[in-house]
């Protein structure tokens, strides 16, 4: 007897594995589908903030760019005008004035001289 109560409790304890093996387990996932939302809400805005982050980055880049472009105009438009002004200068000096005078056929009277004031 006891070897058939044996076989009894060995088909017992089978039957059971394999109810137990029949039975559907539920796996947890790590994330849940809440936050897996979040997640994924939360890479778009990184993303987004990249991208923008690099294309006012690149306008900067731009703008200083065109500045400099600028300034350099400026300095060499200065350089010109101070060179502008030197022959100016030049050009105005009184013996010059005089010799081109001269060369017109004006001349110099001392009796014939009018003063001006600026105002």
């Amino acid at each position: 007897m006891s070897n058939l109560a044996r076989k009894y409790l060995e088909q017992q304890q089978a039957e059971q594995k394999v109810q137990n093996k029949g039975q559907v387990k539920l796996k947890k996932s790590w994330l849940t589908p809440g936050e897996k939302v979040i997640g994924v809400v939360f890479a778009g805005m990184v993303c987004f903030g990249a991208v923008h982050l690099v294309s006012n980055q690149s306008k900067i880049y731009q703008v200083n760019k065109d500045i400099q472009l600028v300034e350099e105009k400026v300095s060499n438009q200065k350089k010109v005008n101070s060179d502008l002004q030197v022959q100016v200068n030049e050009l105005s000096s009184y013996d010059r004035i005089f010799k081109k005078a001269e060369e017109m056929g004006l001349f110099r009277d001392e009796n014939n001289v009018k003063v001006v004031q600026k105002k």
